[in-house]
């Protein structure tokens, strides 16, 4: 049985279509193999995931699995009649295997005419680019830049004072020099970087903009979208619909106004603001949420505030209904006054 590494996404509660998950977990389904009908399914390339669990209200795993059916075109999605869950992998990973995959991509395809380019530099105050599809920019330099735009490429580099940027479909732009800027436009494309007082933005659907720097923002504003960081003093900022803005460093605010958005923030003294309709928030203790409720063409009705650990509970989300009451939102999507 052949056996690869892929990738799969999953709700919050480690299921997937009614089936129960758990990491480390291997599973096998002993009937017929048949794409988005039975067996075990997933992506080879990481961001595909994106397709099918969106990263507001998502996890992703690095799995194993058997190949026993294939996508012919439109993405990477194979079914399985065996799978193992080796590892939850965060966004910020997604990301960095997505540029892996792109990268080793352009030296295995073997399509005739396919561009197959790759520009690369290791001094400082350098530059790497192309616009060929398939392709990649990169350099390790300080100060330097890494620009493409052909579609399924990738722009890295890891210098300080940096900026990867590519607007092309199903890229990625990663750094992890401070001071640094990771940029994209294109759809299912990924913006992530790790250095202080850095950017990573992005506007395309299903896009993840990312980052763990202190003083760093993650903005998008496409459908689908996340932005995540971990640094203190950081924001993470969308606007389309089925968005997650989420931080975990102190003094930080992560905020939202898409439809069926979600804001979070794990840090003390810090703020979620969730303003689109049927959105929600939470935050840990000590932290506030910041909600509203919109009527059926998205006036605004209500617009609460929350300190959570003294009006709302922590770590816990919450939306508000007709009355503008905060009430809490369990997995089951059932609702509870607060």
């Amino acid at each position: 049985m052949k056996k690869i590494i892929a990738y799969k996404g999953f709700n919050e509660d480690w299921t997937c279509r009614g089936y129960q998950y758990e990491v480390g977990g291997s599973y096998t389904h002993a009937g017929e193999i048949e794409l988005c009908r039975n067996g075990f399914h997933s992506c080879t390339y990481p961001l595909d995931v994106f397709t099918y669990y969106a990263p507001a209200t998502s996890r992703y795993a690095i799995v194993e699995a058997s190949v026993d059916a294939t996508r012919q075109c439109d993405d990477s999605k194979i079914a399985s009649s065996y799978l193992t869950v080796k590892k939850e992998v965060k966004l910020h990973q997604l990301v960095q295997y997505a540029v892996d995959w792109i990268m080793a991509s352009i030296d295995e395809c073997a399509c005739e005419g396919e561009d197959r380019s790759a520009a690369t530099n290791t001094g400082d105050q350098s530059s790497a680019t192309n616009t060929g599809f398939w392709s990649a920019a990169t350099n390790t330099g300080d100060q330097s830049a890494a620009t493409n735009t052909g579609d399924w490429s990738a722009a890295t580099n890891t210098g300080h004072q940096s900026a990867a940027t590519n607007t092309g479909d199903w890229s990625a732009a990663t750094n992890t020099g401070n001071r640094s800027a990771a940029t994209n436009t294109g759809d299912w494309s990924a913006a992530t970087n790790t250095g202080h007082q850095s950017a990573a933005t992005n506007t395309g659907d299903w896009s993840a903009a990312t980052n763990t720097g202190h003083q760093s923002a993650a903005t998008n504003t496409g459908d689908w979208s996340a932005s995540t960081n971990t640094g203190n003093w950081s924001a993470a900022t969308n606007t389309g619909d089925q968005s997650a803005a989420t931080n975990t460093g102190h003094r930080s605010a992560a905020t939202n106004t898409g439809y069926l958005g979600s804001a979070r923030v794990d840090g003390n003294d810090s703020i979620a603001i969730a303003a689109g309709m049927r959105s929600k928030a939470k935050a840990s203790m000590g932290s506030a949420i910041v909600l509203c409720y919109r009527g059926g063409n998205g006036e605004l009705l209500h617009i609460r505030a929350a300190i959570a650990g003294r009006d709302v509970e922590p770590d816990t989300w919450y939306t508000l209904n007709e009355l503008g009451e905060f009430v809490s939102v369990t997995d089951d999507a059932e609702a509870e006054s607060a």
